[in-house]
């Protein structure tokens, strides 16, 4: 089975508890306007990979607490995404997923599949309106973070903004987490080679 894949990295501490692998997947139905990550809504395949190689990547990195699913809209993908949480989380690590969706909305076989993988969601679309600065892992203050496993609590939710940059030789720079509008319009206008994950 495969998986259409924008990007990953191998170690992050900001999207979600602890050091955890990233998954951005490609392709998002909702576009909602000021999406960080508008080069991910196309649903035209960018990097088709076999779950089996993702499961074997993320098991094989050493000291992560889980692996996270972002996009791109992952509850597209949900069946391949199923089948990774499945495996991580029965060698241990934890899984924690970001979506655009309403956590009553994923009603589906495949979405309520991945869901009973799940550790943690964070649910709503981002509405730009209201943006709000020092929101862990939220764009907006209408996101909600629903902790489906005993494994998190509201505590392991707690804190601000949040980023880091990413070097890896060969791309552009990337910046992934929760910057602050602030410190956004400092960056964006002096680094136009920098991408947002």
């Amino acid at each position: 089975m495969g998986l259409n894949v924008a990007h990953t990295i191998a170690r992050s501490a900001v999207n979600g508890p602890g050091e955890r692998f990233v998954i951005w997947v490609q392709g998002c139905p909702l576009a909602c306007p000021g999406c960080w990550n508008p080069d991910t809504w196309s649903f035209k395949p960018r990097d088709v990979r076999e779950v089996g190689d993702l499961i074997d990547e993320i098991l094989a990195t050493p000291d992560i607490e889980g692996v996270t699913f972002t996009g791109g809209e992952p509850f597209a993908q949900a069946e391949a995404l199923a089948e990774i949480a499945n495996a991580v989380r029965a060698a241990g690590l934890s899984v924690f997923v970001f979506t655009g969706y309403e956590f009553e909305e994923l009603g589906t076989r495949e979405q309520r599949r991945l869901l009973n993988h799940t550790d943690v969601v964070v649910a709503g679309r981002y509405e730009q309106k209201l943006r709000a600065d020092g929101l862990r892992w939220r764009g907006s203050s209408n996101q909600m973070v629903h902790f489906l496993t005993p494994r998190y609590d509201a505590a392991s939710a707690q804190g601000g903004e949040e980023i880091e940059i990413h070097l890896d030789g060969y791309a552009a720079p990337r910046v992934s987490g929760f910057p602050s509008s602030g410190l956004l319009s400092s960056v964006d206008p002096l680094s136009p080679g920098v991408s947002r994950r």
